[in-house]
């Protein structure tokens, strides 16, 4: 069986095999269901969920939107523009529906809380809306849409962490896992959403994590991604033993179960990323040398604004320390221009810090004012959206030159990969990432998925290194 899945972070449809958890099995399926995952990491990580609990309800994966008995959009809202993809997408469902009337068609996720008037009633687009601490009544919603009525739970949850429910791996290459530790968020940054859409922050238990992890190591897997909002701020306390678990010390446990597992993790929120984080992954040569350390903007004025609750000094002084002890550490970040009342100067000021971090990855994005949230309400979206797109490119322009930058130093060095399959463009050469997370390609020899690979680099594009197995 086969399901599509369409990651629109990528943007690209790429088809795979459903990767079941150990020992699990699934019955013939009485229906069929599809989904498309649009957004971040954890949204994904969150249709593999969905998949599970579809699949102890007699629901198999489809391959084809036209043949699915029920289609399921898991939604971002972070940005307009996001929204307006989705919205068009389920505009293009309808004609689906038109010629197969007992189609169901849901939305999950943050778009589904924030906009389930409008998508119900209003623009009647969809039959379910399920937001994201309710998927586990998602069989129950399909069963009062098969009636006629209008399938709907978006309760935001304290304790929702889907901990005991092993996920479906959806469109794996049975190398590379997500593994969620945490949901929600409690920074209350003036331009998000996340906090609105998916509740306060909750930590799953070490236990369920470490088994899970154990798991996807013993059927292959070779890396894991822990996820969460701020992964910094897991903090779990054992109801019994009354012992607490922080990020550094999950991180070693995850890191322990062998040193064949590689470990990353994202997102870190600059205030919250410790020095016994840094000296964890100095420590544990499978926790890979990368950190996603969103800044957001380079002005101290504009971050006050945005509540990040830091200075453009106070992250430089955090950028400088990573350097300190993790001296190759990869470095992305996320930046938005023309938030609200941004003036040239400050805007000068995100690049000047971008041309001081010199990011080896950046998610560059205008401001987009998103109804709700603390910046709606307090401020005026005043920055006319042809400057916001200007400043946008300029930003663009400077981090294309870092990234080449990036890419040259690393030519002469050699570095261990972890082969992820046959690059697209030459079924002759893998291709998979280093440490630092760069994409590295390579000829195919004798090596196959889930090795490592010792690679010499001698050439490099702005975006994928270039290089030749060496013994090592």
């Amino acid at each position: 069986m086969e399901l599509l899945l369409i990651d629109k972070t990528h943007d690209e449809a790429r088809q795979g095999e459903v990767f079941l958890p150990s020992g699990k099995q699934l019955s013939v399926p009485k229906k069929l269901f599809y989904i498309e995952s649009y957004g971040c990491a954890m949204n994904f990580a969150d249709s593999e969920v969905v998949a599970s609990i579809l699949s102890e309800h007699e629901y198999g994966a489809s391959a084809n939107a036209w043949e699915a008995d029920l289609i399921l959009i898991n939604t971002c809202s972070i940005r307009e523009k996001a929204e307006d993809k989705i919205r068009k997408r389920l505009t293009e469902i309808r004609q689906i529906k038109k010629e197969k009337p007992g189609l169901l068609v849901g939305i999950l996720g943050c778009m589904a809380e924030r906009l389930k008037g409008s998508l119900l009633e209003e623009d009647k687009l969809v039959d379910i809306v399920v937001g994201p601490d309710a998927y586990r009544t998602l069989p129950i919603l399909i069963n009062e849409a098969d009636t006629g009525q209008k399938g709907v739970n978006v309760m935001l949850s304290r304790d929702e962490t889907y901990a005991d429910i092993a996920p479906i791996r959806l469109n794996s290459n049975g190398v590379n896992a997500f593994v969620s530790i945490m949901r929600g968020c409690n920074n209350m940054c003036s331009f998000c959403v996340v906090p609105f859409t998916r509740g306060r922050e909750r930590s799953r238990s070490v236990e369920s994590i470490l088994m899970e992890c154990e798991n996807l190591f013993y059927d292959g897997y070779r890396e894991v991604t822990l996820l969460g909002q701020n992964v910094d701020s897991y903090h779990f306390s054992h109801p019994q033993t009354g012992t607490v678990t922080s990020f550094a010390q999950l991180l070693e446990k995850v890191a322990m179960i062998s040193p064949l597992l590689r470990v990353r993790f994202s997102t870190s929120h600059p205030k919250d990323i410790t020095d016994e984080v840094l000296f964890t992954m100095k420590k544990y040569e499978n926790i890979c040398n990368y950190i996603h350390l969103p800044v957001q903007s380079g002005s101290s004025r504009v971050l006050q604004m945005m509540n990040r609750t830091y200075s453009r000094e106070w992250y430089m002084a955090k950028v400088n320390r990573i350097r300190e002890i993790l001296p190759d550490c990869g470095l992305s970040t996320d930046m938005i221009t023309g938030f609200c009342t941004e003036t040239e100067a400050e805007h000068q000021e995100s690049l000047s810090l971008m041309e001081y971090c010199k990011y080896d990855l950046a998610y560059m994005y205008y401001y987009s004012e998103r109804p709700g949230t603390l910046a709606a309400r307090r401020f005026t979206d005043d920055v006319p959206l042809e400057v916001k797109k200007r400043r946008l490119q300029e930003m663009i322009n400077l981090h294309r030159i870092h990234s080449l930058q990036s890419m040259q130093r690393d030519i002469g060095k050699t570095f261990k990969v972890l082969v992820e399959g046959v690059s697209k463009k030459n079924s002759e050469e893998l291709y998979g990432r280093n440490d630092q997370n760069k994409v590295v390609v390579f000829p195919q020899s004798n090596h196959k998925k889930g090795d490592y690979v010792w690679v010499n680099i001698h050439r490099c594009t702005a975006g994928t290194l270039i290089g030749s197995p060496v013994d090592k």
